[in-house]
């Protein structure tokens, strides 16, 4: 199959006054796409492919849903445009919805645009609530663009623009493949979760604000943490007056089978960090959940957060008809369903030469390939998965399996045979 065409036209009154994101602008690879249904995109030459990657893990709820479609015009039509303090129907009815579809008794929402200003403001909630100033993320996390957001994210993604905010401590990973403190599973006693303790004891207990951590780890590795890991965090909070943030950007409404990667164990934290599937990117919205303790201290305190956009009605109108979506046509449950066939399928691969490990928690799977694939294994993937129609993301020899919450057993199956085909050609 070949590359595929873009409109040149387009292509290139784009390029003359719009920059590509995280790439230099000569090595930028533009996705050709005009339309879409479901899982899958059509490029402009009307082509269909598999979309693997949704969008940039947002499509949650799958392309040209009409029901949110149809929401954002009525939205528009009543109210396009409110004040920060406006009150309206979309934004009473989002905040009945996410307090509850959120775990526990998680009840009050600050409402922002994106992923990055969610992650900013639960930093600075964190803060103003403890009146500490340090807090813990991870090693190989990603939180976000922002200033605030990247001084908490663990990959070279930060690196141009250090130092950032002072206070950031580092926790490893629940990379149980290649395990940080080299230990084995039967036996490390979740030295990924128990090390927490010992940082916190080290920087001073009374001087930690919040531990921020991804409900399993996102863009960077597709972790899921064992069973107890999310307990063991939720404990070691209790036990030392610090804030659990659990930021769920990524692996939240849906995208591991449950509306939240922390409802698989149970755990409530006390602020919840959302975006991308909360409008499945029809429309852009962030936001923080919290539980009522945090809720209340601003009952009588400054809350110093805003935005001008803030609980934006398109933003709102979009979220609404997006939950609703998602409970409409149990898009959870097909997540849950076709994630257990999509990890059987993973679980399968782990038997080729070239696999290292396929993990997957519902319709999130990773494939991690073997440390001695040839040199330039992943450029000619990624060009064979473009030839293939195929939108998937391949980073540090990691293939990431996150398809709409709408795909079906047979797309799944389809679009797995493509990048099986694209793998062994780039072998």
């Amino acid at each position: 199959m070949s590359q595929p065409p873009l409109n040149p036209e387009l292509a290139r009154r784009q390029a003359q006054h719009i920059l590509y994101t995280w790439t230099a602008q000569a090595s930028a690879s533009p996705l050709p796409i005009a339309g879409g249904e479901g899982a899958c995109f059509t490029d402009h030459a009307g082509e269909r492919w598999f979309d693997f990657e949704s969008q940039v893990f947002n499509c949650n709820l799958g392309h040209g849903d009409q029901r949110v479609i149809a929401a954002i015009k009525r939205q528009a039509d009543e109210l396009a445009c409110a004040h920060p303090a406006a009150v309206f129907e979309a934004k009473a009815r989002l905040g009945e919805l996410l307090a509850e579809v959120t775990p526990g008794d998680m009840s009050h929402a600050f409402l922002c645009l994106s992923g990055s200003e969610a992650v900013e403001n639960a930093y600075k909630i964190a803060r103003m609530v403890t009146g500490r100033k340090k807090v813990i993320a991870r090693r190989r996390s990603y939180h976000g663009a922002s200033m605030g957001a990247l001084s908490l994210t663990g990959d070279e993604r930060r690196l141009p623009f250090e130092p950032g905010l002072w206070g950031v401590l580092r926790a490893e990973d629940p990379y149980c493949h290649r395990c940080p403190f080299q230990l084995e599973r039967a036996t490390c006693k979740m030295q990924c979760a128990t090390h927490i303790e010992h940082i916190i004891k080290m920087e001073g207990p009374d001087q930690i604000a919040a531990l921020f951590a991804e409900g399993l780890t996102g863009s960077n590795g597709g972790f899921v943490p064992p069973d107890g890991y999310w307990q063991t965090l939720r404990a070691l909070c209790d036990r030392y007056g610090i804030l659990l943030v659990a930021d769920e950007v990524f692996s939240g409404f849906g995208r591991t089978g449950e509306w939240f990667a922390v409802d698989h164990w149970g755990v409530v934290p006390d602020l919840m960090t959302m975006a991308k599937g909360i409008t499945s990117g029809y429309a852009p919205l962030g936001a923080v959940m919290m539980r009522p303790h945090i809720a209340e201290h601003f009952q009588k305190n400054t809350l110093w957060c805003g935005l001008t956009s803030y609980a934006h009605p398109i933003s709102c109108a979009a979220a609404v008809a997006t939950i609703e979506a998602y409970r409409e046509s149990d898009l959870i449950g097909n997540a849950a369903r076709q994630g257990a066939h999509l990890a059987a399928r993973l679980r399968a691969l782990e038997a080729e030469p070239w696999c290292g490990e396929g993990r997957c928690l519902g319709l999130f799977g990773t494939l991690e390939f073997a440390d001695d694939v040839p040199p330039g294994f992943g450029d000619r993937l990624k060009a064979g998965l473009r030839a293939r129609r195929v939108h998937a993301l391949y980073k540090e020899l990691k293939l990431f399996i996150t398809p709409p919450l709408c795909v079906t057993r047979e797309q799944l199956d389809e679009g797995l045979a493509r990048c099986l085909d694209a793998i062994r050609e780039a072998l």
